[in-house]
């Protein structure tokens, strides 16, 4: 049986089922889901990221995370962790540009947290001649303790589910996901109290989004930060504040899709709540700061290193242009996109969030 025909009999058994149970169903069912099976990343996949638009990307994460280290007192030893790290190319393109602080790599342990076997595969290709071997685990917690943590993730928490709640008339109620009178997939509502950070005067129609998965990870990924010491850097695309929206959608062949069209064959994403990820990390005892990527890539160099790469290549200056816009103009990734960091309290921000001091 695919998927859809699980879901559908499981629904027609049991009822409806919240559109984040739905989603984790369709990401992350070992049979069926999208990463589990079937992820295709870039020009010819179903999405594309930052490290796949330029190697600036990756490159300046990497610098980001040499300074961290620096600002950490050169610890002798360290984890460099990457949770949720795609086909390899940000971290393939992150240690290429760390290689120039040889003491960094020296005290480095490289883990890469990732439940997705094709996509380990892929990781393990892109990495195969990179300067350090890579450790994989399905999760930070199989990350052994006791030594700081520098910890990079790109469009991870994009992916985590949330419950969708609608303002009605009478009140509230959830978005479920159960079938209509022809036994197949559909959206249809279901009274609930009011939730939890929801503003009273929306108006009727209005959607509410809230994932406790990415609040929980705030929360983990905060308590590791003060309990062993070091910094993460989360960046994604969504809100800066809490404020309503329907943001879910299913991407295939970059283009938008139904979400209950076919369940596991595309990837379906939610705006990155970085309010809830944030008062996860800071209610465990970690310091946070929020700014877009346009300004964060800004902060770190990129335009000067655009400027370097052209001057190597002339005959790509334009491409190069191009990437550049498409990483930190407005109107592209510049804003939408957010670059969230996590550090250590007492201590100094890591590079580019010095604002925050």
């Amino acid at each position: 049986m695919s998927l859809k025909e699980r879901l559908t009999a499981e629904i027609a058994a049991t009822g409806p089922v919240s559109v984040a149970d739905y989603m984790a169903r369709c990401l992350f069912d070992p049979r069926d889901g999208y990463y589990a099976v079937r992820p295709e990343l870039g020009e010819d996949g179903d999405f594309i990221t930052a490290p796949l638009v330029s190697q600036m990307f990756g490159e300046l994460v990497g610098l980001w995370a040499v300074e961290t280290w620096v600002g950490l007192g050169r610890p002798g030893r360290f984890r460099l962790i990457e949770m949720g790290p795609g086909d390899g190319t940000l971290m393939g393109d992150a240690l290429r540009a760390a290689a120039l602080a040889p003491d960094f790599m020296a005290a480095a342990e490289l883990w890469l947290i990732e439940p997705s076997d094709p996509l380990r595969e892929m990781q393990r290709a892109a990495l195969a001649e990179a300067a350090l071997a890579p450790t994989w685990t399905p999760e930070l917690d199989a990350v052994p303790p006791g030594a700081p943590i520098v910890l990079i993730a790109n469009e991870l928490l994009d992916c985590l589910p949330a419950r969708q709640f609608v303002r009605t008339p009478k009140g509230w109620a959830e978005r479920m996901v159960g079938l209509d009178q022809a036994g197949a997939l559909a959206f249809g509502l279901q009274p609930v109290l009011m939730p939890d950070g929801a503003p009273e005067d929306l108006e009727p129609g209005v959607v509410w989004e809230a994932s406790s998965a990415q609040a929980v990870l705030g929360a983990e990924v905060g308590e590791r930060i003060a309990a062993d010491g070091g910094a993460a850097l989360f960046v994604d695309y969504g809100r800066a504040r809490p404020e309503p929206g329907d943001t879910l959608q299913a991407l295939r062949r970059h283009a938008r899709v139904s979400p209950l069209a076919e369940p596991g064959a595309a990837d379906m994403t939610v705006w990155a709540d970085f309010p809830a990820f944030r008062a996860g990390a800071e209610a465990a005892g970690a310091m946070t700061d929020l700014l877009t990527q346009g300004e964060f890539l800004r902060r770190l160099g990129v335009f000067e290193r655009a400027a370097a790469l052209s001057a190597a290549r002339p005959d790509r200056a334009d491409a190069i242009a191009r990437q550049l816009a498409r990483l930190v103009e407005p109107e592209q990734m510049g804003e939408l996109f957010k670059a969230c960091a996590v550090w250590e309290a007492g201590r100094p921000p890591p590079p580019a969030f010095e604002d925050a001091a």
